[in-house]
């Protein structure tokens, strides 16, 4: 009978044991890269806005928006595509979605499927009314803000943020004014929002036109000199042109 060292044994088990865990290492590693499908996550809004929004508006419908800027990134290797997005924001009893969704810097598209990666997409989100539903007016409270998500090939939407907004009442007379928003910026020292209120600048007209509306204002002038002198000026151009041919 020949008995084996001591040695060669304890080295084996060694070589197993490591053998066994390289395997596992491997197995971990195709779960997480190539099975896994994880979800999204977003991180804490830098900023979060209440106020007007800056596109064409209809009559009879409110402009309200509410806008935010985050990262939303995934949790696995294989990324995972958003649908849709919406947030809801309630004040005590009343709760009101805001489920028109728009995204992106410089250039904005109609959310309408959207791929986040683990290196995560940064960007605006703006969030609009319905368009047949009622208008909604930014009153002075505490606001709960949710924002959720609808992943593809899910079920159910995914509750991605919840925060707590407070306006003030000084913030909500403000508001009134149809070209005022708040900010609520995020301070990262103290952890909380800070409000501030946002005037959008008054639109401007053309040169042109701007000169002529200050000649029909000048004391003196009537409604019909600046027609008449355009009349003038049609008949003299076409007298010049008709004595060149001649």
């Amino acid at each position: 009978m020949v008995v084996k060292p001591l040695g060669d044994s304890m080295a084996g088990l060694i070589a197993s044991i490591i053998s066994a865990l390289a395997l596992s290492v491997s197995v971990v590693t195709a779960y997480l890269t190539l099975f896994r499908r994880g979800t999204i996550r977003m991180t804490q809004p830098t900023v979060v806005f209440f106020g007007p929004d800056g596109g064409p508006s209809e009559a009879g419908h409110s402009t309200n928006k509410i806008f935010l800027r985050t990262l939303l990134f995934a949790t696995s290797k294989r990324g995972r595509i958003v649908e849709s997005m919406f947030v809801r924001l309630s004040l005590g009893e009343t709760r009101q979605n805001f489920n028109i969704w728009i995204y992106g810097d410089s250039t904005l598209a109609r959310g309408s499927g959207l791929f986040v990666g683990e290196n995560g997409v940064a960007c605006n989100h703006h969030f609009l009314l319905p368009k047949d539903g009622a208008g909604f007016e930014f009153r002075a409270g505490s606001y709960e803000l949710e924002v959720f998500a609808k992943l593809a090939g899910a079920e159910q939407q995914l509750e991605l943020l919840s925060v707590r907004l407070t306006l003030s009442d000084r913030l909500a007379a403000e508001m009134r004014n149809p070209r005022a928003g708040v900010y609520f910026d995020w301070g990262p020292d103290s952890q909380q929002y800070h409000a501030h209120i946002d005037l959008k600048p008054e639109p401007t007209l053309p040169a042109g036109l701007l000169e002529t509306l200050t000649a029909l204002r000048s004391p003196g002038s009537t409604g019909d000199e600046a027609p008449k002198k355009l009349v003038a000026e049609k008949k003299n151009s076409k007298r010049s042109a008709k004595d060149a041919t001649t």
